[in-house]
């Protein structure tokens, strides 16, 4: 694998680069620590600039709009773009713009024009609607929430939790059980409409993300045309299984760039830090931190992009994208907590972003499949159908 940028990979993180560090820093001065979301007339303004440069619409296909970007350059956009204090949940704030859910891209055309351009548009939002109480580490076999179909109708009941931003959305991806022996074959994936009756937003879940909250939702006798079906009935868990696979590429990648960030931190730092007459970069304890953090972050970095490309050439890339996930997210935590440490009673103070990092960094080992359930896909792809 040549791990040498192009041309063109190396014009693009430079500019994604000088965004960050020109526009989203110099804005975080005046932000509260926990902020995810910028003033309006700021948004907007590096809205404007991210489609000049050509890169606004990440993640949208090129033939609904979205700039021609391989995943290994996605891959390498996300490690710069999570360089600030809310990169890891709110990368740039959100300013280079996204494709939402982007299983409505396998939608027909006619819940396209309803939900899918809408939402490009910005004029609508959507949720993603898998876990539930009873567990999200292996959604296909937890999920109790039942769909029964009646005429042209489906009835749906059960619940949700863990699901951002469905008390704002206008519409979400729920999935439903509707065969009862078929296991991950039996679940199916409805667009429904908040303002359906029998949709109840029933509490908000704090966690210790920033500024962020999850909801539980509730569905009693909840009743969704048969034609609003994204894909095949019994088919859904494939629909967000699929999806879920490829983001936990950036998702590491995030990580990483956080890590990055945290190291650049400590390096400007420990050179100038006295401690009992001699900089702080003198003792080894410190040194060998730093060499552990370099360590950890190339080994991430590797691993994440060699999943980028095996996806890019259209290869099975369930393991790396695994190994990506499990690796960042651990070694990511890592990095953080030894920079915090060598940033003594500073690290843990919310004038820098380590706390914040910290805090929302120990979400990443569970958010999109945890680190044991991680694992355990490596496991069964290595063993093969020995473990299935």
């Amino acid at each position: 694998m040549n791990l040498e940028l192009t041309e063109e990979q190396d014009m693009i993180i430079g500019m994604v680069r000088k965004f960050v560090r020109e526009e989203i820093l110099p804005l975080e001065l005046d932000l509260d620590p926990d902020a995810d979301e910028l003033e309006r007339d700021d948004r907007e303004r590096l809205i404007e600039k991210t489609k000049a440069m050509g890169l606004y619409g990440l993640d949208i296909p090129p033939e609904y709009g979205g700039p021609e970007i391989d995943l290994v350059t996605r891959t390498l956009m996300a490690v710069e773009m999570a360089q600030h204090r809310a990169g890891l949940y709110s990368p740039c704030y959100g300013t280079f713009g996204g494709a939402g859910l982007a299983q409505l891209f396998e939608a027909t055309d006619s819940q396209k024009e309803k939900y899918l351009y809408p939402t490009l548009r910005g004029e609508k939002r959507g949720f993603f609607g898998l876990s539930e109480p009873s567990g999200g580490s292996d959604p296909a076999r937890a999920i109790q929430t039942k769909a029964v179909r009646e005429g042209d109708d489906w009835v749906i009941n059960g619940s949700k939790l863990w699901i951002s931003g469905a008390d704002r959305a206008n519409f979400g991806l729920v999935f439903a059980r509707t065969d009862s022996d078929k296991g991950r074959n039996g679940v199916t994936c409805f667009i429904v409409d908040t303002d359906t009756p029998g949709f109840h937003v029933r509490r908000v879940v704090h966690t210790l993300r920033s500024a962020h909250y999850a909801t539980e939702l509730q569905f009693v006798d909840m009743r969704v045309p048969d034609e609003n079906i994204l894909g095949e009935v019994n088919k859904g868990f494939a629909i967000a299984n699929d999806r879920l696979t490829r983001q936990r590429i950036p998702y590491a990648a995030g990580c990483i760039g956080v890590a990055i960030k945290a190291q650049e931190m400590a390096l400007e730092y420990v050179p100038q830090r006295e401690t009992f007459g001699a900089p702080l970069s003198s003792r080894q304890a410190i040194q060998w931190m730093l060499v552990d953090n370099e360590i950890d972050i190339k080994q991430s970095l590797w691993i994440t992009v060699e999943a980028a490309a095996k996806a890019e050439r259209g290869e099975n890339f369930r393991k790396e994208a695994a190994m990506a996930k499990l690796v960042a997210t651990e070694a990511g935590g890592r990095v953080v907590d030894r920079c915090m440490q060598m940033f003594g009673g500073l690290g843990v103070a919310k004038d820098l972003p380590f706390e914040r990092w910290f805090r929302e960094m120990r979400i990443r080992r569970i958010g999109e499949g945890p680190s044991e359930v991680q694992r355990h896909v490596i496991a069964r792809e290595i063993l093969g159908a020995s473990l299935r």
